[in-house]
């Protein structure tokens, strides 16, 4: 029997515009709640038409990343804000606990740092320095940095340069958004703790600098090791 073969077409630019986006989203250039600037600027930013613009938005509101706010514009969504998301999900369905969300962190994250370590580029070190300064800043302004925290977490994985690593954790996204203001927000209740894992981060991002993929990898264990000792203990006391 012959084999059927279909003509290859060329990328859509409204999907070259709907993948930009969306990196943008996860690289935490674009953070929750954020508003887009009007079709008419972004079709002029990218030198594409509004149609262009228009089915790329659609798409993206479509699988939750972006919502429209009637007379207002075009928002970054919270992953917390989706009714029926995958964690909402997945919490209800199949009693999944925050220790669950780490046990899983800890086998992604941990070989991803030591990838990143041997990996990165100027771009990638950029990334996790931004949002590295951007938490610091929330911190000493009393807030969490719960959305630079996740942005973070997902320039090591890109500093990977793993596309399935990469992958994974877009995948994940939704898991490590809401699990990380979970954790931040249950650790803010112990003086010192939000400090703690800003020097946590700290020092992950030095040892993933220097190159050196086996302090990398322990000081990511070390820092998601502590959230679970935190919820262990937090856990046996109230019982």
């Amino acid at each position: 029997m012959a084999m059927q073969f279909k003509p290859i077409k060329p990328k859509r630019v409204s999907d070259q515009v709907f993948e930009q986006i969306r990196e943008m989203i996860f690289r935490g250039e674009l953070q929750p709640g954020q508003q887009l600037m009007p079709e008419r600027e972004l079709a002029a930013a990218m030198e594409v038409s509004r149609t262009t613009i228009r089915d790329a938005i659609n798409k993206l509101v479509a699988i939750g990343l972006l919502e429209q706010k009637q007379g207002q514009g075009t928002f970054v969504r919270t992953p917390d804000s989706r009714e029926g998301g995958l964690l909402a999900e997945a919490m209800k369905t199949q009693n999944a606990t925050l220790e669950d969300l780490l046990e899983v962190r800890m086998g992604l994250e941990c070989n991803t740092a030591a990838l990143a370590a041997q990996r990165w580029t100027e771009r990638d070190l950029i990334f996790m320095q931004n949002s590295l300064n951007e938490m610091r800043a929330e911190i000493g302004s009393g807030r969490l940095g719960s959305q630079d925290d996740v942005s973070f977490h997902m320039a090591i994985s890109y500093a990977s340069q793993n596309p399935v690593q990469v992958y994974l954790m877009k995948r994940f996204y939704d898991f490590l958004f809401v699990g990380i203001k979970e954790n931040l927000q249950a650790l803010y209740e112990v003086p010192g703790n939000i400090e703690l894992i800003l020097e946590q981060h700290t020092r992950i991002f030095e040892a993933i600098k220097s190159r050196d993929p086996e302090r990398a990898y322990r000081t990511m264990k070390q820092h998601i090791t502590f959230v679970m000792d935190f919820f262990k203990n937090r856990k046996s006391s109230f019982e």
